[in-house]
């Protein structure tokens, strides 16, 4: 097999993935953490072997999932912090991305952090609780990167940029989750009182030398 026989057949693979991804984001739509691989198959009008082909097992296709959404996730966390705007009003945007997103997309957020429960014997959706704690862990250490770049912590800067970048992190996770439950307050109120919450130290923070600002 030849180059050009070899790019195409890759070409053609990823573009199989990639619709067999969008059946699942639809199902995930639909079902929320009750999304089954049958429900999957079903949608994507294949046989779950099939299915399985393509993503060895079910954690393989959650973490395609969890991947496709994390990357654009973190896409619009890092346009918000690079908003041509005060550090405060960049905090509070980012903040507020985050909460916008698991507000959008319900299901999906729930599918990403929650286990199923009920469902199919045999097929009770996915084990989310293997999974999900990786997803919030490569969050803190994107975070922590922005910070480390961009703010002056002085020495042992690199260790606090990422004390603050997980904490950060595990803050929005549990506030929005708690959030998104509930519904006690407005976005706005929830993202106003978690950047009071930060503002402290980040306000007293000096931009480092060179980089980008924050």
């Amino acid at each position: 097999m030849d180059t050009t026989q070899r790019t195409e057949q890759q070409r053609s693979a990823d573009r199989r993935r990639r619709e067999l991804l969008e059946a699942a984001d639809r199902v995930v739509l639909r079902d929320g953490p009750q999304a089954s691989m049958n429900a999957i198959a079903a949608e994507a009008g294949i046989t779950k072997p099939i299915l399985y082909r393509h993503f060895g097992d079910k954690g393989g296709l959650y973490a395609a999932l969890a991947k496709r959404h994390t990357d654009a996730l973190l896409d619009s966390l890092r346009a918000a912090l690079d908003a041509p705007a005060d550090r405060r009003e960049r905090v509070e945007a980012t903040l507020d991305t985050y909460l916008a997103a698991i507000e959008l997309r319900p299901q999906v957020y729930r599918f990403l952090m929650h286990p199923a429960e009920g469902g199919q014997p045999g097929d009770q959706g996915f084990d989310v609780g293997v999974h999900s704690a990786p997803l919030l862990r490569r969050m803190g250490e994107e975070l922590a990167q922005v910070i480390e770049e961009r703010l002056d912590l002085g020495p042992g800067g690199q260790q606090l940029a990422r004390v603050w970048g997980h904490g950060i992190v595990g803050m929005m996770h549990a506030a929005g989750d708690w959030w998104l439950g509930e519904r006690p307050c407005s976005r706005a109120e929830l993202v106003r009182s978690l950047a009071d919450l930060l503002w402290g130290r980040l306000a007293a923070a000096g931009d480092k030398v060179g980089g980008p600002g924050f």
